[in-house]
């Protein structure tokens, strides 16, 4: 993520203050979402129903009698398709009777996000004798805030709001933007008001004893009146949808039902946020700040996926090839063959405030392209496709190559202009890359982890190449590839430390920082073994490790705040990296103990990692320390728990070879039996169970017809 599209920079000022996000409960289908708190109500701070980066409801309030309802309980469906909340009245009179005392009067708000619409069911039920009569209210706003307003960026002037068109059962309000469009939401009621206009509307409803009353509410640019019909065919609708998006893919079992309810969650947020694009299915990064496509979260996510899931990387790949940098853009950050850091279609950056409506600022998008679509056609020998998206691979490959020829065989960067990126790696915030010192170093950037992501590129397309049939590319590849490696080792490598240098500056000098970003060179195996083993060692040593998995910063470092969105917070997907790094040498015990400290915090909030959490340490007894604008979920903080588990497991999938090797797996603490359903390749399906047997890990293999030609190869 990052300074500007990623989070509030520091000090940035804010219209309001932000709220939990663990108390927020949000809804998405394609391009919208909505946030809410508890109660189900919007109130304009970083919550709203947005659609296509702006918000289109920026206030949401039910009131029972002019006041808000008393909150009995709230949730999400475990497949997140609707959100409900049971609410309860204070005092009500009754028809010509004495006051109906607290807790007779149910309601129940049940919404859906379907085909561009909110739509919400609102029953009242009387639970007793008597009838009664009630006030029920709805009060509303639209302020049309570019996603970027919301999270705290000033603009200079704004476009105008259009006048509200208000009817029986209707208010339309409106906004015509700098960029020349207008934009609307129409709010629309299946029970005529008895009073409304452009704010509020009020309902007189009279309950019978032991009766209900149904009210239903669309809301969107295309609402009209809502009825019980409508409401149920659409949930019928994206119950369908979410399960497709759940189909596919091989899964995950075990009996410890705790871990098992991890893995659903996981799974189930992962589909929530996988929108279907004509390329294939693509997860957006998060909700609220990056429900977009997004290159590197995209990437990251499929490889963490893709071991199950490959035709999530299929998508993503053909997605991130089709939007391909074409020409070069100083404001966008572009160079022909550089892959998208991401999309925007909001107001704001149609009009050029931000250039984020296509933008290429991130070094490290491009290499991952490549790396990805080597991992996809190892993992299902699909030679059309790639054959297909050879090109883009190619481009990408040759943009690597130039940007190295300019900053002396390094893969480097610096933004164009300052309206981009300073820092653009994963770790974009302006203050993320550092010398011992704390001095901020002068670009451009080397670094550490991006020169592995290079190398491994370099790799991929030599054996791509090889497959293919072009042996002097491939040979051309790898010959480039084991240069730069060399390169790498001489140059970052840190003796004094053991450890790699976060980065070089645009002198050559190392910035001497221990962070986990060497963690990441591990995931791409481009350190010799001791040195491997002595970086897996310092990821598992206390200056690093919180107890809650690797910070992203020691804290030891100058800039260390483990309240810092990079600079000693802890990610899941950082930390699912950096253990999928060290089993690639052999510290499968240490990716188990972190896979567990991931399943502990889970187990705090949830079942749902955020995007972060606080760097502090563990307390015993106590939860994880809360960052306060994570997004929740967020794709590669889901798609963490697959990556850990692959690394645990040691397992590997070469389909262009036919084979599946399991490595001294280890299952978590906790774990006895662990079962991979329908792992499919195209010469065959198998079931793997691995089951604890004292200090060993077993395994059995059952293979489903027609798989004899499949190897399996258990390397116990």
């Amino acid at each position: 993520m990052s300074e500007l599209a990623g989070t509030r920079p520091e000090g940035a000022a804010t219209t309001s203050l932000p709220r939990t996000p663990d108390h927020l409960y949000v809804l998405k289908d394609a391009d919208s979402f909505v946030v809410a708190d508890t109660y189900g109500d919007i109130a304009g701070s970083g919550d709203g129903f947005f659609r296509d980066d702006t918000r289109l409801l920026s206030r949401l309030h039910l009131l029972l009698e002019g006041e808000r309802p008393t909150l009995l309980s709230s949730a999400v469906s475990r497949d997140n398709v609707f959100f409900t909340a049971h609410l309860t009245n204070r005092p009500l009179p009754p028809l010509g009777g004495e006051s109906l005392p607290q807790g007779v009067m149910h309601i129940q708000r049940r919404r859906l996000l379907w085909d561009g619409l909110l739509r919400e069911c609102i029953t009242v039920t009387n639970h007793g004798r008597a009838a009664a009569r009630l006030q029920l209210g709805m009060a509303y706003a639209a302020d049309f805030s570019d996603t970027f307003e919301v999270r705290g960026e000033r603009r200079s002037r704004r476009g105008e709001f259009l006048a509200p068109h208000v009817e029986d059962s209707e208010v339309e309000l409106g906004y015509r933007g700098l960029d020349g469009l207008e934009r609307r939401t129409r709010l629309a009621f299946s029970i005529q008001p008895t009073s409304i206009d452009s704010e509020r509307c009020g309902f007189e409803l009279i309950v019978g004893g032991r009766e209900s009353i149904a009210l239903y509410m669309d809301i969107g640019p295309d609402a009209s009146v809502p009825s019980r019909a409508k409401f149920r065919a659409a949930a019928a609708a994206a119950r369908r949808s979410m399960r497709v998006r759940q189909r596919g893919g091989a899964r995950v079992r075990t009996p410890a039902r705790q871990f098992q309810a991890w893995l659903d969650r996981s799974a189930a947020d992962l589909a929530l946020l996988t929108t279907m694009l004509p390329t294939g299915s693509y997860p957006y990064a998060g909700i609220p700040w990056f429900s977009t496509p997004f290159g590197r979260d995209a990437i990251v996510t499929a490889l963490q996926t893709l071991w199950l899931t490959p035709a999530l990387a299929r998508g993503v790949l053909a997605y991130l090839a089709s939007h391909q940098a074409q020409e070069t853009s100083a404001f966008r950050d572009a160079e022909p063959g550089k892959i998208m850091h991401e999309l925007r279609k909001g107001e704001m950056t149609a009009t050029g405030e931000l250039p984020f409506g296509r933008y290429y600022g991130g070094v490290d998008t491009t290499p991952l392209f490549v790396v990805l679509g080597a991992a996809y056609a190892r993992r299902t020998a699909d030679r059309a496709f790639i054959a297909g998206l050879w090109p883009a691979l190619v481009a990408a490959t040759g943009w690597i190559q130039r940007n190295a020829e300019r900053h002396g065989g390094l893969l480097c960067y610096a933004r164009a202009q300052a309206s981009g990126l300073a820092n653009q790696g994963w770790k974009d915030s302006h203050d993320s890359i550092f010398h011992e010192d704390g001095r901020t170093p002068d670009g451009p950037i080397a670094l550490v982890e991006v020169q592995g992501y290079a190398v491994a590129a370099l790799q991929g397309m030599a054996r791509l190449a090889r497959w293919l049939g072009d042996a002097p590319a491939a040979s051309g590849y790898a010959q480039a590839a084991a240069v730069w490696a060399e390169r790498v080792e001489a140059r970052f490598w840190q003796e004094d430390m053991q450890f790699y240098a976060l980065a070089l500056d645009g002198a050559g000098a190392p910035c001497r920082v221990v962070a986990s970003n060497a963690g990441h060179l591990l995931y791409t195996g481009l350190p010799g073994e001791a040195r491997g083993r002595a970086v897996a060692r310092q990821l598992l040593a206390s200056g690093l490790r919180s107890g809650w998995g690797v910070r992203t910063l020691s804290s030891n470092a100058a800039r260390f705040n483990p309240m810092s969105y990079h600079n000693g917070s802890v990610w899941p997907h950082d930390v699912a990296l950096c253990a999928a790094g060290m089993a690639r040498y052999g510290e499968r015990d240490g990716a188990a103990r972190l896979t567990s400290e991931m399943f502990d915090c889970a187990s705090q909030v949830g079942m749902r990692l955020p995007e972060l959490f606080c760097g502090f340490e563990r307390v015993r007894g106590e939860a994880p320390v809360s960052y306060p604008v994570a997004c929740l979920p967020q794709a590669w903080a889901a798609g963490s728990v697959f990556m850990l588990l692959q690394g645990c497991l040691g397992v590997e999938i070469d389909a262009i070879e036919g084979r599946i090797v399991v490595e001294q797996p280890v299952l978590p603490e906790d774990i006895e039996t662990l079962v991979l359903r329908e792992l499919h390749l195209p010469q065959g399906t198998v079931d793997l169970t691995l089951q604890r047997r004292g200090a060993t890990v077993q395994v059995v293999v059952a293979r489903g017809a027609g798989a004899e030609r499949l190897q399996v190869d258990l390397l116990l």
